[in-house]
């Protein structure tokens, strides 16, 4: 008898189980007017169409909430193509019960106010060096090499990206102690005047790789890319996520790719030919050219925007599979960069560790050219 009645609740269980509401989180990819449906792109899994009725129930929460306390009711015609939003199914069906919505718009503007934030606080570099309270960074720009120092206290804060995700919101509680020269560092708290200093709150850390080949083939469908490595001919396969940043280098007139032309083929004006102006070394030494400036300048581009055979360089957190990389930010049409590389490389600056931007190995016979220092965004601080 004690068999069929603990039968009975295991069926009961699973029955209610099975008819619990679905719930999952993803951004918002488009709309069906016609139907009164919302395309939804998980996280996790499939594009998923689900119906709005009269029952949804459309709210709104602020970006970097952790709970729904201080939801706001919104119309669902509110909602908008990349809101991130958490999605409520009625059982067994597509029909949408409730959406909580985190509006893109909001989430580019708190964005915006941290980099700011960081960038008024802070400082980055690649580690060289830790001793005790204090950490030396290095940051190489295409006119030579600034340092910084961080110092750090009981009270300072530390975070280190996970492998393999390209999240800020996965970064896990660290310390000193697993801070390793090489690994990319931003610190942000008290800075001094000149900008070279800061007495850190925030100390934020990884391990990360710069790669970079020609375009074989592009994948939409499971939004991923396969590059030829330079240097290598090995075969990567790149994922590209929600939270990776595309974005794609203008064609300058007149510039070569590797390998078609001197780097001196580049547009005039600024160093490397970029004809831009950058905050230089941190604090804005004068003189300097930062690189990071000039890639945040570049317009966000969708998957399809890129061209099987055109250069490709994407940075990505270290992770179990050498071939297999979660971008952080895929650049396209990336042959000046390249060249900026091969440049610093031919001048005898360039070898090796190029300061700050990746850190990791470098690109290792990529006609000289090193990239793991150019400043290809390490971190999405989001």
């Amino acid at each position: 008898m004690k068999h069929v009645v603990y039968l009975v609740l295991l069926t009961c269980a699973s029955l209610v189980q099975a008819q619990s509401p679905k719930s999952f989180v993803g951004t918002i990819a488009g709309f069906r007017a016609e139907s009164a449906q919302i395309e939804i792109r998980p996280d996790n899994g499939d594009a998923v169409i689900a119906t709005v009725g009269p029952e949804t129930l459309a709210q709104k929460v602020a970006p970097g909430s952790h709970d729904l306390k201080s939801v706001q009711p919104i119309k669902i015609t509110d909602v908008a193509i990349g809101d991130r939003v958490l999605v409520t199914l009625q059982p067994g069906t597509q029909n949408m019960l409730r959406i909580v919505v985190m509006p893109a718009t909001e989430i580019s503007q708190r964005n915006d106010a941290d980099r700011r934030d960081w960038d008024a606080h802070g400082v980055s570099g690649i580690v060289a060096a830790k001793s005790g309270n204090t950490i030396s960074l290095k940051t190489r720009t295409l006119t030579g090499e600034s340092q910084a120092v961080v110092t750090v206290d009981d009270k300072t804060s530390f975070k280190r990206y996970a492998p393999d995700s390209v999240k800020f919101a996965d970064a896990k509680s660290s310390k000193l102690a697993e801070l390793s020269v090489g690994d990319q560092l931003r610190a942000r708290g008290e800075k001094t005047a000149e900008g070279l200093k800061v007495a850190a709150h925030e100390v934020v850390f990884g391990t990360f790789l710069v790669k970079a080949g020609a375009i074989t083939a592009i994948d939409a469908a499971s939004r991923q890319i396969t590059i030829k490595e330079l240097g290598t001919d090995k075969t990567l396969t790149i994922a590209v996520t929600a939270d990776s940043l595309v974005k794609q280098m203008p064609s300058f007139p007149g510039m070569a790719g590797p390998g078609r032309g001197s780097p001196g083929n580049a547009p005039p004006g600024a160093p490397g030919g970029l004809g831009m102006p950058g905050r230089g070394a941190p604090g804005g030494a004068p003189g300097g050219f930062d690189i990071n400036q000039m890639l945040e300048r570049m317009p966000v581009v969708t998957l399809t925007d890129l061209k099987p055979g055109t250069q490709l360089v994407v940075s990505s957190t270290k992770g179990a599979d050498a071939t297999h990389l979660t971008a952080i930010m895929v650049l396209g049409n990336a042959d000046m960069l390249i060249q900026m590389a091969t440049a610093m490389s031919n001048n005898g600056r360039g070898r090796g560790d190029m300061g700050v931007g990746m850190g990791g190995p470098s690109m290792g016979g990529m006609m000289g050219g090193d990239l793991s220092g150019l400043g290809l965004a390490g971190m999405i601080m989001q």
